[in-house]
């Protein structure tokens, strides 16, 4: 898929070379040109100098065509607003934008605009904000046939109780991220958009869930 990068600095560089390496286009912006140094000389994607909420800088960076969008420029401000642009103007399903601040990146989180606060995990969060395919193991058990997986459900499961995922056979949501907190689920919990799920599966039930989860909750039915 096409992915367009807003920033080239640490994480931006970081996250255009690792997108590219895993056979995805990439174009990233930045306003000062020589800050694509940093991507080596071995980056294949685009680059584009400019203002990243620009909406004709976006369109020469591929916009129209990308799916998914990351603002992770140095200015809150900057990155919100280039994140609504994609969002909003252009219909880029997924996006995020890296938000120094903690306390306003729970506001725009709320307003759901995906975004991530925490610098030290910065490019491994909003990797898998912007890919948002498969999962991400966090633990395996001594036998090698049970892990707690990080999955993202479909925008349909929003809304929906928690206990609908948990009558998934070999299936447990063990807690749930929300807004960058963590906290575990009870039977009136109702699963909230940006909910970051860590569920408990079987391997043989892994590929399963993952296709459950990633459609509308009518569709495994």
């Amino acid at each position: 898929m096409h992915v367009v990068i807003m920033g080239c600095g640490r994480v931006g560089s970081s996250l255009a070379t690792e997108l590219e390496a895993a056979g995805h286009s990439v174009s990233i912006i930045d306003q000062a040109r020589e800050a694509f140094r940093r991507l080596g000389p071995d980056f294949k994607g685009t680059t584009v100098t400019g203002v990243g909420f620009d909406r004709d800088v976006l369109r020469e960076a591929g916009i129209e065509r990308a799916a998914a969008f990351a603002a992770v420029s140095n200015g809150d401000n900057s990155n919100i607003l280039a994140a609504r642009v994609a969002g909003e103007t252009f219909g880029v399903k997924n996006v995020v934008a890296r938000i120094y601040d903690p306390g306003r990146a729970e506001i725009y989180q709320r307003l759901g605009i995906p975004t991530v606060a925490t610098v030290l995990w910065a490019t491994d969060q909003i990797l898998r904000r912007v890919l948002l395919e498969g999962t991400r193991s966090e633990w395996r058990d001594a036998s090698g046939t049970i892990s707690l997986c990080e999955m993202y459900p479909h925008a349909d499961w929003y809304g929906r109780q928690i206990l609908l995922i948990d009558d998934l056979k070999n299936t447990r949501v063990a807690f749930i991220t929300r807004l960058g907190v963590g906290m575990i689920p009870d039977e009136h919990t109702v699963l909230q958009q940006g909910d970051l799920l860590h569920v408990m599966v079987s391997d043989e039930d892994l590929s399963r869930v993952e296709a459950i989860l990633a459609s509308s909750p009518e569709s495994s039915r």
